[in-house]
């Protein structure tokens, strides 16, 4: 295939690719069966959607895309678990991971619980000084003090701590996403779409879906004996910002999930998330994108650089006041957590490029490294140089806590758990896209040796700079044409927003705007249009389109629309941009 527009070599090194002759054929066939725009067309043949599937992935169905929980290994036995101990009020604690995907976990069964008077006890392990998961302090803790534990986000290879909880009096059920190993811990049930012994298709969701699920099980319990429930609808928000900041992919059941949860958190009753979108100057109806970038970022901040359990507090209280006082904390922290990276980034860059960027893993490691921004750090890397990526903070006690992410077609997850079982890292583990690990300083040399050869076994050295995938070219951004664009969201991992190419435009304006970014007003079909190109300076795109001296550029990117005081415009997110001619 030709390179589209003539792009072999973008300002990013990249090849610019247009669609193929199949889906510009479906795309025409889609436009003609249904009446739909062309470049609404074009965006679902880009997805591989069937003409007479057109109008129903336009309007994704809860009820009908919603699997049976019950075809979950384990989920009767944890419904009918939970439901008990809620008729009897037992007590009940919910052990959550610190992330979004945690927090959102926990407080849907929080808020679930406290419907019925039961107050249950929440715990979020300390990044720095407990690390990820159960550990056996804290389960013997809560085992004497509890009936029930509910782990979620976490605990399907807790085998340790969950025996310690059991020894102590209490049952333990686990609510997980993340890849489980071929023995499970000695809980009651670990419900889990990625245990080894699964056989449902639903492995793409994460701990916020798998735990709607469980309450989905639940209420029919409840319904059996007669007794009302709270809106399982009304969580979907919570849903949807654990599903979107996971970096869960968007098709099937989780599309339907974020979609809808989208139109709850739009109906602003969640007092917390109300106060997160004041602070982050959401001014729209919340998208995928403010879910990913906006929210789930600051969200996170207490976990990696804060107090643990702030972000589930948040999202738990009724109270509009705490929750202005907790958005404003996490706001805060999530500066100073920008500030953090920033130093740990430049360092791990450095150590990255003086070793090679052409073998199967970019790696790098710290003294100081502050282990709630190396996740951070490793996707910056992963995405900058096309590879799998782990960076690792190292203690003063010599210990290495770090995250890995990967590239599409490199499972990490199952390669770091190889690393653990063989005994070359303490512990690690994930899914495919991301994990996490525990090393001793003196061997992450050859931890990151051995888990460079398992990926390489995966092809992961073979791969090139990315080709940029262009959905179509357009004359005119208009507020009309994004809307329909946005018809075929929600956008995100798994579906990934529509790119457009704007051919041949005058720059009439560019500024840099911070220390990274660059603002742009380009030719728009007669008018203007606003880019930003957010971290340009990192790359010689920043410093060509500064200094463009009147040369026509192509530019391409996702198109959304800017709302400002009561004005609608298009504008574009930069992603790549090549001289014309």
């Amino acid at each position: 295939m030709s390179a589209y527009l003539g792009v072999g070599k973008s300002l990013t090194g990249r090849r610019w690719v247009g669609p193929s002759a199949e889906v510009e054929r479906q795309a025409e066939a889609i436009a003609q069966a249904t009446g739909l725009p062309d470049t609404l067309s074009r965006i679902l043949a880009s997805r591989g959607v069937a003409t007479a599937q057109a109008e129903s992935f336009l309007a994704p169905s809860l009820r009908e895309l919603m699997p049976d929980p019950s075809s979950l290994k384990d989920m009767d036995k944890a419904a009918k678990r939970i439901f008990d101990a809620l008729q009897t009020g037992q007590r009940i604690a919910v052990f959550a991971d610190y992330d979004v995907d945690g927090a959102t976990s926990a407080a849907q069964l929080l808020g679930w619980f406290a419907a019925f008077g039961n107050k249950a006890t929440l715990y979020i392990p300390d990044r720095l000084t407990e690390g990820y998961g159960p550990n056996d302090t804290a389960m013997g803790m809560l085992g004497k003090d509890h009936d029930l534990i509910i782990c979620v986000d976490c605990g399907t290879v807790a085998h340790g701590p969950i025996k310690v909880a059991v020894a102590a009096g209490a049952d333990v059920i686990v609510l997980d996403h993340h890849l489980g190993e071929e023995t499970l811990p000695p809980a009651l049930a670990v419900v889990n779409p990625n245990r080894q012994d699964e056989v449902s298709a639903h492995g793409y969701l994460c701990a916020a879906g798998v735990v709607f699920l469980t309450l989905v099980a639940v209420n029919r319990h409840m319904r059996e004996a007669g007794r009302a429930a709270p809106s399982l609808l009304d969580m979907l928000d919570l849903v949807a910002l654990g599903t979107v900041a996971d970096v869960a992919p968007l098709i099937g059941f989780n599309r339907a999930l974020v979609r809808q949860g989208l139109k709850v958190m739009a109906g602003r009753k969640r007092p917390g998330l109300v106060a997160l979108g004041d602070v982050a100057k959401i001014n729209a109806a919340p998208k995928a994108y403010h879910l990913g970038y906006l929210l789930g970022p600051r969200l996170n901040a207490g976990g990696r650089i804060g107090k643990a359990d702030l972000g589930a507090r948040l999202l738990t209280t009724p109270d509009i006041h705490e929750a202005e006082a907790l958005a404003e904390r996490l706001d805060v922290l999530n500066t100073e957590r920008r500030e953090i990276e920033a130093q740990v980034q430049a360092g791990a860059e450095a150590q990255a490029e003086e070793r090679g960027l052409d073998g199967p893993l970019i790696w790098a490691a710290g003294r100081g490294w502050h282990a709630g921004v190396v996740g951070i750090v490793a996707s910056r890397l992963k995405e900058k140089y096309n590879r799998p990526a782990v960076v690792i903070g190292i203690n003063d006690e010599g210990l290495g806590h770090g995250s890995g992410r990967s590239i599409s077609g490199v499972d990490l997850g199952a390669a770091i758990a190889a690393l653990a079982r063989e005994g070359l890292i303490k512990k690690g583990g994930g899914h495919k896209m991301a994990a996490g690990l525990s090393v001793d300083e003196a061997g992450i040399e050859t931890a990151m040796a051995a888990l460079a050869a398992r990926l390489a076994k995966q092809g992961a050295a073979e791969i090139g700079p990315r080709d940029l995938n262009i959905t179509a070219s357009i004359g005119h951004a208009t507020p009309e044409l994004i809307e329909q664009i946005e018809a075929a969201g929600p956008f995100g991992a798994g579906a990934p927003a529509p790119r457009f190419a704007i051919p041949s435009a005058r720059i009439r304006f560019a500024k840099p705007a911070g220390e990274n970014h660059l603002r742009l007003t380009v030719d728009n079909g007669g008018g203007a249009l606003d880019i930003i190109a957010f971290r340009a300076f990192e790359s010689e795109l920043g410093a060509a389109l500064l200094n463009h001296a009147g040369q026509r550029f192509h530019f391409v990117g996702r198109l959304e629309i800017d709302e400002w005081g009561g004005r609608r415009k298009a504008k574009m997110q930069l992603e790549d941009a090549a001289k014309a001619g």
